[in-house]
């Protein structure tokens, strides 16, 4: 059943809205453009099919049909407007544009990166480098519809579609495209053509990209950190190159069972006292609304580590994590290296059976190490 206008539906179990990904925007807007190449009208909306057997109908924000004698040749480009529903996307609004136009006969179709679409440019990615960066998902939702179009209006399916995305040069320096090395803009992503929201699914995913790349680079060690700062720091103590480090924010749980599947020889963990300390007490998700800093628990690791009885409810009572480290330096007993210590305990519960060294280092907002273990194997 078709969701008309293309907006965003509702999610039943939390009240967002979901939206619809980059790849299903191109998918409507290649199909409407192809439909107008052969019939020289342009369906508003244009309704195409998930790859779950959604219908969602999407309108048209841009049209332009060029007659065989234009001088870039007949074609037709449409323009849709992405709509990210509830979920904090930074694609949200922005312009897919898909331009088709005639291909050579038996060719099929044949994918072009316009205008802030990237390019691949290293090896690990799930398309080789050279490729337009529209992911494998999209561009066979874009195959299916222009196959569709074909049967329906006599067409040959013998096509050039190329993807663009008005300003995703500049959105995608928000992105970890650069890091990637997708250069030139935005990719297009999705596998299911929907926006689930707050799922961070396309963090995870960048997270996983970043390993694949490490890995295709020959990297034997890469860090996983929860911030620019404590990306600086990893990358001062332990001179890692930029392809080497995973931006985990508060996903540590993504980076330890994607590198339990694909390992590489050491992962380093830097991050901030605090979200560590929540690793350290068994938790992998390491965002405020999900998790939260166990004063109890630091009490009782500041025990094993000397602490009297006044420290220990100090530590208990402490207004933040970094109060209670800053109490426990003050006295000498090793709060932070003993967070580091049962944060590495926890990453390598999850990396059992894999080849993965892990260290941990712990830090304040000033980005001074505060807590520190040496790589320790599973």
């Amino acid at each position: 059943m078709a969701e008309p206008g293309g907006r965003a539906g509702q999610l039943k179990s939390s009240g967002l809205r979901h939206g619809w990904t980059t790849g299903a925007c191109a998918t409507a807007a290649t199909k409407a453009a192809y439909t107008a190449l052969l019939t020289g009208e342009f369906p508003d909306p244009v309704t195409i099919t998930l790859p779950k057997g959604q219908q969602p109908a999407f309108a048209l924000a841009a049209e332009e049909l060029a007659p065989t004698g234009a001088p870039e040749g007949a074609h037709a480009m449409v323009g849709v407007v992405k709509d990210a529903g509830d979920d904090p996307d930074v694609t949200h609004g922005a312009l897919i544009r898909a331009t088709v136009r005639a291909g050579e006969p038996g060719a099929g179709v044949v994918f072009r990166a316009g205008p802030g679409v990237g390019t691949v440019t290293k090896a690990g990615l799930p398309l080789p480098v050279g490729e337009p960066a529209i992911n494998p998902v999209p561009r066979q939702m874009m195959r299916d519809a222009i196959a569709e179009v074909a049967a329906e209006h006599g067409g040959t399916g013998d096509v050039v579609v190329e993807i663009s995305v008005d300003h995703g040069e500049e959105i995608a320096r928000s992105t970890w495209n650069p890091r990637l090395g997708i250069l030139g803009g935005l990719s297009i992503l999705g596998t299911t053509g929907i926006v689930v929201p707050y799922s961070c699914s396309a963090w995870i995913d960048s997270i996983r990209r970043g390993v694949d790349v490490a890995r295709a680079a020959g990297r034997t060690h890469v860090a996983g950190c929860t911030g620019s700062t404590s990306e600086k720091v990893a990358v001062a103590v332990h001179g890692l190159p930029e392809d080497a480090l995973l931006d985990m924010g508060d996903f540590a749980g993504a980076v330890l069972k994607y590198l339990k599947r694909h390992p590489v020889p050491r992962l380093t963990i830097a991050g901030g006292f605090a979200k560590l300390s929540k690793l350290a007490a068994g938790h992998l998700d390491l965002h405020s609304a999900r998790s939260q800093v166990n004063k109890g628990y630091l009490a009782d690791l500041a025990r094993r580590g000397g602490a009297d009885d006044a420290l220990e409810q100090a530590v208990a009572a402490a207004n933040t994590g970094l109060e209670a480290v800053q109490l426990c330096r003050a006295a000498g007993v090793p709060l932070g290296d003993l967070v580091a210590e049962a944060a590495r305990a926890t990453a390598l519960g999850v990396l059992v059976g894999s080849p993965v060294a892990v260290d941990v280092i712990c830090i304040d907002r000033a980005g001074t190490i505060v807590g520190r273990v040496e790589p320790l194997g599973p």
